[in-house]
């Protein structure tokens, strides 16, 4: 494919000398790494690193031009530089072209909002992969593809990357693709042009704004995998109909809009909800028609997650019985929720809640349980908005009968004054509390504070097994370390 093929459609910023136009493109790559000879290498500027840095380099490994939205920088040898008007969204067009536009063949379905995306992700994928069909899943998590899993390196990756895991797919005779499409992806045009079947919104709460700065930016970024700037609206949109900001969600005449949740006027509803240690079951009623569904997935926060799967899965065509069978296999999500099992006489739980209204729900279907008493432990972010904190502080320490304050991933940030933040709301309230930096002794006092049938848990980090410390990461599972701790305890039980 040339150069002028390549980039056909793509705004620049200056005429395309002949020359250029003429070069035989072979690949592309952002990563200079990664860079072969005839590829096209794209520079844009990055949160921490400007990619124009790496321009010398991808050319040594033989790229035969750059494109980036901004200009060379001083000192840039003569090679050919092509200044685009947008470099992310002139990434995602090329690799649209390069790739064949997989897009239009494949049933892609996306999910955003805050909390949901993960859990209800690997619920559509297992009700797709429950008829038979190959299939990929992008997120948090992990990334699949045709059933191997990939290591997760963002929710939502970069545009080339989804179009690589499309071709794959469409290689491997796949059909469907779930995945979650998170803000900063839709802010930064990741998924710019990409045509999604079915979009979903799960939420909207307060987190992120370090990066979006206010509630509305945090929306409109949103907004925009229901009516994108660049290509068409999805075919059909999936709406939680309880939530207020998921009300406010704007669609195209040529999109099919379903609701989904608890509330009377919903397209598909939840009636009859039951939630115990073996899980849920409710009736889900849609066009007159009723089912009763089950699940082991715990919780009222879970039936949403269900729900949305499920209207997601009828827009795909899938019947009540498929359905089901997916649910049947989709036994537990990493993170989420997730039981660590030493025989020990309470129960403890790990979940990836890291805002206030997650840790609202995580604990709210901890106290669905019936327990004795909810131990919470949990911690905030560094370098990410402050103004979370104390939220999460009061979200702890007004549902639980025991905190224990500790650290997440602070990064730059000393760990004692995002502590402090927290503690200015969970000080509203009179709840016992425990204060420790160190994550790991955190999670023994909670765990020595248990008592046969409380229920512990561990939010914050989830699936994660690492913790940014400063100018480092290194290996931390809450999973592991607690296991470790129950068996120091003297429980040797599942493992």
């Amino acid at each position: 494919m040339t150069c002028r093929e390549l980039l056909s459609g793509i705004a620049l910023k200056s005429r395309l000398p002949d020359d250029v136009a003429a070069l035989l493109i072979t690949g592309l790559d952002y990563d200079s790494r990664r860079v072969q000879p005839g590829f096209l290498f794209f520079a844009f500027s990055g949160a921490k690193v400007d990619g124009r840095l790496f321009a010398e380099a991808a050319m040594q490994r033989g790229a035969v031009a750059v494109a980036s939205d901004l200009p060379p920088p001083p000192g840039h040898a003569a090679h050919p530089w092509i200044q685009v008007a947008h470099g992310r969204d002139a990434l995602a067009r090329a690799a649209r072209t390069f790739y064949n536009a997989p897009d239009e063949r494949l049933a892609l379905t996306g999910i955003t909002g805050t909390n949901g995306k993960t859990t209800t992700a690997f619920l559509i994928d297992a009700m797709l992969r429950a008829t038979g069909r190959a299939t990929a899943m992008i997120g948090t998590v992990e990334y699949r593809l045709a059933g191997k899993k990939m290591g997760a390196v963002n929710t939502t990756p970069e545009s080339l990357d989804l179009y690589r895991i499309f071709h794959d797919l469409e290689e491997a005779g796949g059909t469907h693709v779930t995945m979650e499409v998170s803000s900063h992806a839709l802010a930064l045009g990741r998924v710019s042009g990409i045509r999604f079947h079915t979009a979903v919104f799960t939420n909207l709460t307060r987190d992120h704004l370090d990066f979006h700065q206010t509630m509305e930016n945090y929306f409109e970024a949103k907004q925009l995998l229901f009516t994108p700037a660049e290509g068409p609206a999805p075919r059909c949109a999936v709406i939680n109909f309880d939530d207020e900001w998921a009300r406010r969600i704007r669609t195209s005449a040529e999109t099919r809009r379903i609701t989904y949740g608890f509330e009377s006027g919903a397209d598909v509803r939840a009636t009859s909800v039951k939630s115990d240690f073996s899980g849920v079951r409710f009736r889900l009623e849609h066009e007159g028609r009723a089912v009763t569904l089950h699940s082991p997935l715990v919780g009222r926060i879970n039936v949403y997650n269900i729900l949305a799967a499920a209207s997601a899965s009828l827009t795909h065509g899938l019947d009540f019985e498929t359905i089901q069978h997916g649910l049947d296999d989709m036994t537990a999500v990493p993170g989420r929720f997730e039981r660590v099992e030493a025989g020990q006489p309470f129960l403890v739980v790990v979940d990836y809640a890291h805002t206030d209204d997650a840790l609202r729900n995580v604990i709210s279907v901890a106290r669905g349980l019936a327990p004795k008493r909810v131990i919470t432990l949990f911690g905030c972010g560094g370098d990410r908005d402050r103004s979370k904190r104390p939220l999460m502080g009061m979200a702890a320490a007004e549902l639980s009968d025991y905190v224990v304050l500790t650290s997440d991933n602070p990064r730059s940030e000393d760990p004692l004054s995002i502590i402090n933040d927290a503690l200015v709301g969970l000080r509203r309230f009179d709840t016992p509390h425990s204060v420790e930096p160190d994550r790991e002794k955190g999670i023994r006092i909670a765990l020595r504070e248990a008592a046969p049938g409380d229920i512990v848990i561990l939010a914050g980090k989830g699936h994660e097994t690492y913790q940014v410390l400063g100018d480092r990461t290194v290996h931390f599972d809450d999973r592991e370390t607690a296991r470790a701790i129950l068996q120091e305890m003297g429980y040797e039980g599942q493992k």
